[in-house]
């Protein structure tokens, strides 16, 4: 099946409010979100219309939500690319010494995992943070839970590297986010 990989526009916050709740009903969701499906489901409307139009095209270079959708129109898979300032507050991890992004909220729907999809996701993902001039990005990172080989894993294959930099998890548990990093080249 192909898939076209796209921005989400303001108007469509009822699909990112039902897509991230989905999310995190996932069976990997206590490990890939710092959010429970509880306190995401409490959230009013008002909540998902500012996400999704801060996030859609158009909406500023700051942020941008990518979907994967079907032919028919179905959303199967997610990521967000937040840009990073070494003068912004920081929202998890420490503040970057550089320019970056920063992807979060990865998911693709169980049907679609091993088609190719996140690979597409990431891809623009990564090209659009490459793509702005002002800043322009050096790098792009991720956190990936310590018990969640399977996402480690991939962000391996696609080219991410442990930085070093672990942190602790959120929820006092003792377990740690390790972060992974992606150089831009030339």
């Amino acid at each position: 099946m192909v898939y076209v990989m796209r921005a989400v526009h303001a108007e469509e916050w009822p699909q990112v409010r039902q897509l991230r709740l989905d999310a995190l009903k996932d069976p990997a969701a206590p490990v890939a979100f710092l959010e429970s499906y509880e306190e995401a489901s409490a959230k009013p409307d008002a909540f998902w219309q500012e996400r999704a139009a801060a996030a859609a095209e158009g909406g500023g270079d700051r942020v941008r939500q990518f979907v994967a959708e079907s032919p028919e129109g179905a959303w199967v898979g997610t990521v967000t690319v937040l840009v990073e300032s070494p003068a912004d507050d920081v929202r998890f991890g420490e503040a970057p010494a550089v320019e970056q992004g920063h992807l979060v909220g990865v998911f693709v729907r169980p049907e679609a995992r091993g088609t190719g999809v996140t690979d597409a996701l990431f891809r623009k993902a990564v090209a659009w943070a490459w793509s702005l001039s002002s800043p322009r990005l050096e790098r792009v990172r991720l956190y990936v839970h310590e018990k969640n080989p399977r996402a480690a894993a991939f962000y391996r294959r696609f080219g991410f590297v442990p930085s070093g930099q672990r942190i602790p998890a959120p929820g006092d548990r003792g377990e740690l986010e390790l972060e992974y990093v992606l150089g831009r080249e030339g």
